[in-house]
């Protein structure tokens, strides 16, 4: 298995999936193995596009593809049933982003102790090896990138930053944590416990709050931090439409030329927000990619029971991140929003 990053080119023989939960993707007549995708959801963006690199790849490779999601980001219930019903079935590999990291390990443990290859897909379990492997984008480095780029844009002005910090959900799942931490890390900030956020003590943070990783969420939760200040300048989002309801919010106080949004990512509607000003940097992440090895990975797997290794140096497959902007800081590593709209998943 290739350990590269390629580029977009390389993936677009994705076919669009409907969005019924526990449909099959996709169903080869002579299968040499047999996959399961469980999603968090069936309708974010970042799940369609994970389906569709899914389906590609099981095409490509004759794997019978299967695919399940929750209700909504938290539905770990149904993400529970996913599992029993891939075991059930006897799948050769489960690909999973969890959304209870923790609270589904017991359950992921069941499938491994029958034999099935359970790969996380983006968002690590908890503990990270209770999978057999994740692919993800680095979430900590993602962060980093956005925190470090907000840093630099304000210069002299960070030290009186005032930050407000959109995150998923209460109970804390890995991703957002390790976005969040990465973050404040990047910007300058101390941070507490780094397997949790809220415990920070930086006076130029004014709150974190949640927004499910949508729109409407997000700007509920921009609105909450409104509340305790409404001078905040610097705001950190989980996800592009988080970052759109932040920016509807912030709009509405007539405030949207005095409020740094930086997000992670790099879909393409995300990309085109920050063409747009709306956002001012994102982390790109690369879903279809995550989703295609990951199919390759249980193909090889039912073929001759290897497993995928860790990049080097992680105890993850690294996907690769790319921070998105016009308006590089020096020191940062960055692409052009022009590059972000060849390499967006959509």
């Amino acid at each position: 298995m290739t350990k590269t990053l390629t580029r977009k080119a390389g993936l677009l023989g994705a076919v669009a999936l409907g969005t019924l939960m526990a449909a099959p993707a996709f169903a080869a007549e002579h299968a040499s193995a047999s996959a399961c995708l469980i999603t968090k959801t069936d309708t974010n963006p970042f799940f369609v596009k994970m389906r569709e690199g899914a389906a590609a790849k099981a095409e490509e490779l004759g794997v019978e593809l299967n695919t399940y999601a929750g209700k909504i980001d938290g539905d770990n219930e149904t993400q529970v049933a996913a599992i029993e019903t891939c075991i059930a079935n006897g799948a050769n590999g489960i690909m999973l982003t969890p959304s209870d990291p923790a609270g589904i390990a017991d359950t992921v443990q069941q499938a491994r102790d029958a034999g099935i290859l359970v790969i996380a897909l983006d968002t690590p379990l908890d503990p990270i090896d209770a999978a057999d492997m994740t692919f993800a984008t680095d979430n900590y480095k993602a962060g980093v990138l956005i925190g470090q780029w907000a840093a630099g844009q304000l210069g002299e002005a960070a030290a009186d930053a005032k930050i407000g910090l959109l995150n998923i959900n209460i109970s804390q799942p890995t991703v957002g944590v390790l976005r969040n931490q990465g973050f404040l890390e990047g910007f300058g900030i101390d941070l507490g416990d780094p397997n949790k956020w809220g415990d920070e003590t930086d006076p130029r943070i004014v709150g974190h709050d949640v927004s499910d990783g949508a729109t409407d969420g997000g700007r509920r939760g921009m609105e909450n931090l409104l509340a305790i200040d409404p001078e905040i300048n610097v705001v950190y989002t989980i996800n592009e439409p988080a970052a759109a309801g932040a920016y509807e919010a912030i709009a509405a106080m007539g405030r949207e030329d005095d409020v740094l949004i930086v997000s992670v990512d790099g879909g393409c509607p995300g990309v085109d927000n920050v063409e747009a000003g709306v956002i001012g940097a994102t982390s790109q992440q690369y879903p279809l990619l995550m989703a295609s090895l990951g199919v390759e990975a249980i193909a090889k797997f039912a073929e001759t029971g290897e497993k995928p290794e860790a990049t080097e140096g992680k105890n993850f497959f690294d996907t690769g991140v790319g921070l998105v902007t016009d308006n590089p800081v020096e020191g940062v590593e960055s692409i052009s929003v022009a590059e972000g709209k060849e390499l967006c998943w959509g």
